[in-house]
């Protein structure tokens, strides 16, 4: 037997044991990697599909917030990872699609060594600030911002963060003077809003939709350009005297790029199926996110459109990061 036909019969032989694998796939505990610390949107949104998925496939789904550089750490992991299914990633608009343009040098390539094998959800994101807080509307907290310039501060879950993209974007619009404060993840900061140590946070909606109807923070306006069924008290910053603006988040499940296609196809549609349970629709409802579904090939193609979209963004922003 010629070495073309031993290497030929041994390619198809691994493609074989692979395949045969993935279609018992899986046979063993899940990590979902979340790439922030706990109490965020990113989360949160995991530990809905986590615990959906340990009921369906009686395979514990383990959550591992595994927070820093903007989401790099918990990302490069997966990236990294044996592509066997078993490592996966609820990754984010912000730690996936801006971080390859934000920062001059990152720890994997994004398009080579992850694939968006599933959406999870898109929302809004939204400003708040403490009760105690002096303004109480956008327009409120504008014309404060300009007659203290450079004292107000606002915190987000990291430095290229959608959300800190979307104060930058503040900024811009109505030439306001504020500092970022950056985060490792929504959770620790909001800790300080509490605190009093920052003035206001960008969030996404599902951390904050308990915490505003509770009365424990305040809204002063949302980013997209509809109001938030999860709020609808709060308005928009269109509304509020900024038009315009318009900015949202996505997030979704991961996987390292050469993960087989069984395995890929096996998740997509667990997670569509979770995504079109009444109880989880309603969950998300509530928390002010928008269940997304999209095949594997359309969810990848998106992916790496939202790289090339928010390269622009930074581009045209000056952020960066180190």
């Amino acid at each position: 037997m010629s070495y073309q036909l031993r290497l030929l019969g041994a390619c198809v032989m691994g493609l074989v044991h692979s395949w045969a694998a993935a279609a018992d796939y899986p046979q063993r505990p899940i990590r979902l990697i979340v790439p922030y610390a706990a109490g965020g949107t990113s989360d949160i949104l995991a530990r809905i599909v986590g615990q959906k998925l340990t009921e369906s496939w009686q395979q514990q789904v383990v959550i591992d917030n595994r927070g820093g550089a903007n989401g790099n750490i918990g990302s490069d992991i997966v990236a990294k990872a044996e592509p066997d299914g078993y490592t996966l990633l609820l990754g984010t608009s912000g730690s996936n699609a801006v971080n390859p343009s934000l920062y001059a040098r990152m720890p994997y390539d994004a398009k080579r060594d992850l694939a968006l094998i599933a959406m999870v959800a898109s929302t809004a994101n939204i400003l708040v600030a403490n009760p105690k807080f002096p303004a109480g509307t956008i327009r409120e907290f504008v014309d404060m911002a300009r007659s203290r310039p450079g004292k107000l501060t606002y915190g987000s879950s990291g430095t290229g963060s959608v959300l800190h993209l979307s104060g930058e974007l503040l900024k811009t619009m109505t030439g306001i003077d504020i500092v970022h404060v950056p985060y490792k993840g929504t959770g620790p900061s909001l800790i300080d809003l509490f605190g009093g140590q920052i003035d206001v946070v960008f969030s996404n909606l599902p951390a904050i939709v308990p915490l505003v109807k509770g009365g424990k923070l305040k809204g002063l306006g949302v980013t997209t350009a509809q109001r938030a069924g999860a709020l609808p008290e709060v308005p928009t910053m269109i509304e509020s005297g900024v038009p315009g603006y318009d900015v949202s988040s996505w997030f979704g499940v991961l996987a390292p790029a050469k993960t087989a296609r069984p395995v890929v196809d096996r998740l997509n549609a667990e997670i569509a199926r979770i995504l079109e349970n009444s109880q989880t629709k309603t969950r998300l409802t509530e928390l002010g996110a928008d269940p997304q579904f999209m095949a594997p090939a359309q969810a990848n193609r998106y992916f790496h459109d939202e790289i090339d979209k928010w390269a622009k963004v930074v581009k045209a922003s000056g952020a960066k990061a180190e």
